[in-house]
């Protein structure tokens, strides 16, 4: 078993685990869907979190073409995973009360939730560009607009509680996110 094989395996493993704990949540949510307390753009960012990690899972592929491994990209990547798995397991708590408040919660966890999100944006940066110094994948210019606006919505809201900014934020994460996706896949297939 190769370098990418073995780190393969950890990772998926890894998240893997944040996946299902999403999936629970969001199956919790239904089976009490009468007592809990919802909030919507909590439930946008359990989906945006599912999409994100399943993102930088095909993403880690393009290292399978990786001969050399040091330990610092093994540990880059491994902790990638780790932060991912954080970031779902904060949006829901392992035990769910019946009369669980989402809204509430939400407002509790986000400084947490934000600054997980934007370490994964800050862990995103060198995990990039070493693919691309590797030659793995090129390094397209709507990645910097890319980043620049997570980050941005990252660090806002570690520290602003406004209601408003965060319904937003919530759905301009997916748009920015699969637009980017889109409009790189389109300049490849052009090629």
């Amino acid at each position: 078993m190769g370098v990418f094989e073995y780190l393969s395996v950890l990772l998926s493993v890894i998240v893997g685990l944040g996946v299902t704990h999403i999936l629970a949540g969001l199956s919790k949510m239904i089976h009490h869907r009468k007592t809990f307390t919802v909030f919507w753009p909590h439930v946008l960012w359990a989906f945006n979190i599912l999409i994100m990690i399943v993102i930088i899972w095909w993403g880690m592929f393009w290292w399978n073409g990786l001969e050399n491994w040091s330990f610092f990209r093994f540990l880059l990547l491994l902790l990638y995973g780790i932060m991912l798995f954080f970031a779902a397991a904060l949006l829901f708590p392992w035990d769910l009360a019946n009369d669980f408040d989402f809204d509430r919660y939400f407002f509790e966890t986000r400084p947490w939730f934000f600054s997980v999100l934007t370490a994964i944006w800050l862990i995103d940066i060198p995990e990039t560009v070493l693919k691309s110094e590797s030659g793995l994948r090129d390094l397209p210019q709507a990645y910097f607009v890319l980043v620049g606006t997570q980050l941005a919505f990252g660090v806002t809201g570690i520290f602003w509680s406004n209601r408003t900014f965060h319904k937003f934020a919530a759905i301009q994460w997916p748009v920015v996110t699969l637009g980017y996706l889109a409009t790189t896949t389109l300049a490849q297939i052009a090629r």
